[in-house]
This record gives structure tokens, C-alpha cells and sequence, in this order.
């Protein structure tokens, strides 16, 4: 009897222990797997990281009309003082602040810019704005008719009305410049104070700097499908075409201008924390932001005859994957330094072009 009970207890024992190990080989399947399920989410995250630089690479490499005056060494910038005026909207709002710029204009500076964009030129005018840092590189004096919000092509509900015009569009600014449209409209914008004094008859560069709200406002890119069908659109309702038009009656007007075409830069896309994709993934509808980058080249190869010059800053303001978080203030608007880099870029380009017999 005594043997049986022994025997009963040895038998206990060892299905406890066969639990306790059981257990324990349980505890240790589990963080096999959760370790390899994190180890397959961190290499999922690194490839998705690895495939978007690798598009940014094959992107640039596939320009093979990379610009020959950039071979030209940097012009240095001016610092900047300690009382630079930073503020940045939101690209969706248009800026109706009377900013003060620091854009002089004198008698002793070597060519004229005037500059037509959104936001990434509106918002910082004093200082280290993209347009004053371009003006310091070039000695240039320089007019900034940027609207903040605002986009190359004609909204849905906007017509080309000269006689009921209601757009802030680049085709809106054009045509002001033009005296083909009410300057009153423009009376609460900056660009409404340098239409009554600039004379555009001295321009020697239009600087064109759109697409990122055309994108955001989900415009066709352009009159045709990814199928080359037809969209039935105006043109001036695309970006291409609104691009086409202004360079069309800008050149008419000032036939001895240049007119720099600036595509879409890089961009990050973020909803609250969230991120949601950049310029070669995030799609509204009508293809990612670089698809708009590619057809502003499109633009430029097609206006060549009509002095178009390509700034192209996918490929040569250095704001890229790899710079995004030194360059990027919100995904989007640029930080001083990208400020510096955008401007240094452009400013490269327009003096190769001005001064290539020096």
C-alpha cells in the first residue's frame, strides 16, 4: 500500500513538472513569435523605407537632362539676423496678412525677378524666404506675387471670365499683370501692392512655383488619363494647361523674359501623426504629386522656343527622403535649412543662365 502511494505521488510529480514545462515552452513559442512578427515589421518598415529612396534614385537618374549650369560651385547665402520673421500658414489658407517684405529694390542690381507661387514662397518674405535668399545670390531685385492656398489651374467653380474674374490662381496673377482682369481684386494680398509698382516690362525672369495645392485640391494633371483618353475638362482647369496658358501669354506679353518653370518638390503626407505617404506613393485620384513634377518637365520640354527654363527639385534642391526631416518643417513647408537649399539651387541656375558669357 504504501509502495502504491509512493508510486501515486512520483506519477503527481512528474505531471506537474511535465506542466511546468509545458508551460514554460508556451511562454517561450510566444516570444519566438512575437519577436519574429516585430523582426518582420521593423524589415517591412525598412523595405518600404529602402523602395522609396530606391524610387527617389531611379527618379533621378532618369532625368537625362540634369542641369549643365549646376556644375557651377555655390553661391553662398546671407546668415540670417536674429530677427527673421518665421511664420508659416497652412497650405490650404490663403494669406491675406500685409506682410512687410525686405525685397529691395534698387538701381544697382543686375536683373529682375518676379516670382509667382504658393505658399512656399509666400509665407517667409523677410530675410531667409526663398525669395529674398535668391535676390541676395543673384543681386536681384525681386517682386514676390505669391498667394499662399493658391493653385496654378482654375478651381471647379472658377471660369475664365475676365469680366467676372474671381481667381487667385496663377492664370488670375498673370492676367493682372497682363491689365486684362480688375488689380482691385488682389487690393488684400501682397501681390495687389507690386502690381501698382512693379514694371514687368524690366522682368528678366518669371519664376513659377506650383502644383503642391493642385495636387491637395485633387486637379487633374492634366486633359488626359493615364490611358491617354481625353478628360472632358478645359485645359486652364489642369495644371498642365493652366501652366501652358501662363507661359503662352507671359511670353506674348514679354518676349525677351525668361520664364523659370519650378516643379512640386518633395513632400511628405501626414494625417495628424499618422504618416500616409509622400510624392511617389500618396494618389488623390490623378497620380501621386510626382506625376505633377514629371509633367511641369513635360511643360518645359514642349515651351522651350518660348525662353523656359526647368527647375527641376526633385533632382536638384537636395529635398528628398533623406533630407525630409532637416528640410521639412510639416512634410511640407520648408525649414530654414530647406529654405537655404531651395534658394541656393535656383539661384545656381539663374546665374548660370545670366552670366554663362562671363
Amino acid at each position: 500500500m504504501e509502495d502504491k502511494n509512493r508510486r501515486g505521488k512520483d506519477y503527481n510529480g512528474r505531471v506537474i513538472l511535465y506542466a511546468i514545462m509545458a508551460g514554460f515552452c508556451i511562454l517561450a513559442l510566444i516570444e519566438i513569435i512575437y519577436g519574429r512578427l516585430q523582426t518582420q515589421a521593423q524589415y517591412e518598415q525598412k523595405v518600404m523605407q529602402e523602395n522609396n529612396d530606391l524610387q527617389t534614385e531611379k527618379y533621378l537618374q532618369s532625368d537625362s537632362e540634369k542641369s549643365e549650369s549646376v556644375d557651377i560651385p555655390d553661391i553662398p547665402l546671407q546668415g540670417m539676423p536674429e530677427n527673421v520673421n518665421d511664420d508659416e500658414g497652412d497650405v490650404e489658407d490663403e494669406n491675406g496678412e500685409d506682410e512687410s517684405d525686405t525685397e529691395n529694390q534698387t538701381n544697382n542690381h543686375d536683373m529682375q525677378i518676379v516670382f509667382l507661387g504658393d505658399s512656399i514662397l509666400d509665407h517667409v518674405r523677410e530675410y531667409d524666404g526663398v525669395a529674398y535668399l535668391i535676390s541676395q545670390a543673384c543681386n536681384a531685385d525681386v517682386y514676390n506675387m505669391s498667394i499662399g492656398g493658391t493653385t496654378a489651374a482654375l478651381l471647379t467653380d472658377e471660369q475664365f471670365d475676365y469680366n467676372n474674374w474671381n481667381s487667385y490662381s496663377l492664370l488670375g496673377v498673370v492676367h493682372a499683370i497682363l491689365g486684362d482682369i480688375d488689380e482691385e481684386m488682389f487690393k488684400q494680398q501682397r501681390a495687389g501692392e507690386i502690381l501698382k509698382v512693379c514694371d514687368f516690362s524690366k522682368t528678366d525672369y518669371f519664376f513659377i512655383e506650383y502644383g503642391l495645392n493642385d495636387f491637395l485640391a485633387k486637379i487633374p494633371n492634366s486633359q488626359y488619363d493615364s490611358e491617354g483618353e481625353l478628360r472632358n475638362i478645359d485645359a486652364v482647369h489642369t495644371y498642365v494647361g493652366a501652366l501652358e496658358a501662363a507661359i503662352e501669354s507671359l511670353h506674348n506679353a514679354f518676349p525677351s523674359a525668361k520664364i523659370i518653370l519650378a516643379s512640386p518638390h518633395y513632400c511628405q503626407f501626414f494625417n495628424g501623426d499618422a504618416y500616409i505617404g509622400d510624392s511617389y506613393s500618396l494618389d488623390y485620384g490623378y497620380g501621386p504629386m510626382i506625376d505633377y513634377s514629371e509633367l511641369c518637365g513635360y511643360v518645359y520640354n514642349n515651351n522651350k522656343d518660348k525662353n523656359v527654363i526647368y527647375y527641376n527639385t526633385i533632382m536638384d534642391s537636395g529635398i528628398d527622403a533623406y533630407s525630409a526631416d532637416d528640410y521639412l518643417e510639416d512634410g511640407i513647408h520648408l525649414t530654414a535649412a530647406g529654405r537655404h537649399a531651395y534658394a541656393n539651387s535656383a539661384a545656381r541656375l539663374i546665374n548660370a543662365d545670366f552670366r554663362k558669357n562671363e
